[in-house]
């Protein structure tokens, strides 16, 4: 199997290169970042974008590579709010688009997160703007299609540049681990279960956090 990974360079989308690497099914990895990843291997090509509304160059990407994995995103306390959607919300869109344009036949993947409001009525920019993200990508006619609503996400391992509720997950995991176990998930978890959907496909097309600490494998 052939994936397109976003969002490679942060938190999970790291970890989920990491485990798409290691994972003998996936033949080929084609990661779209902004930046460059600080990996080498011989199933990964990275493409160096800037503009992220725009894939009229990558049709020839998208033909030939089976789902898309989409991690990228940022918090919401780190952008102001017409960032925040853009970022979220017409990023995904857009891609989306181009890649059943070039490929019906292509799965894709949203990560979203524990809260999101599908009533887009919330108060919270994240839960209303991930709930709207989600409602219009289920719109569109993916044949296979699935969101993944994780809950507390702690980071395998912190980096340098760690954000400070990275940090926060980081160091209390455990003791929210023995508190709520339903609520968190590392993000090797996480990622082995995300490739478990896009490999394997599953019964929901939202799968909450508890469902998807099941299909860590």
């Amino acid at each position: 199997m052939k994936i397109i990974l976003t969002g490679a360079t942060g938190m999970v989308g790291s970890e989920v290169l990491k485990q798409a690497l290691a994972d003998t099914e996936i033949t080929a990895v084609a990661a779209i970042v902004r930046k460059p990843v600080p990996v080498q291997h011989p199933k990964l090509t990275t493409i160096i974008r800037e503009n992220f509304l725009d894939y009229s160059n990558l049709t020839e990407v998208f033909k030939n590579y089976d789902a898309c994995i989409w991690c990228l995103g940022i918090s919401q306390l780190l952008v102001t709010k017409e960032e925040y959607i853009v970022i979220t919300y017409d990023y995904a869109l857009a891609a989306a688009n181009a890649m059943l344009k070039a490929n019906p036949s292509i799965g894709f993947l949203f990560l979203s997160g524990a809260g999101a409001d599908s009533k887009e009525k919330s108060r919270t920019i994240f839960a209303r703007i991930k709930g709207k993200t989600e409602n219009a990508l289920l719109k569109l006619p993916f044949k296979k299609f699935y969101i993944a609503r994780p809950a507390g996400i702690k980071p395998m391992q912190l980096k340098r540049d760690a954000k400070w509720y990275e940090k926060l997950l980081y160091y209390t995991y455990p003791f929210f681990k023995l508190i709520t176990p339903a609520y968190v998930i590392t993000s090797e978890e996480l990622a082995k279960a995300m490739l478990n959907v896009v490999k394997n496909g599953y019964g929901n097309t939202v799968i909450e956090n508890g469902e998807l600490k099941e299909l860590v494998i």
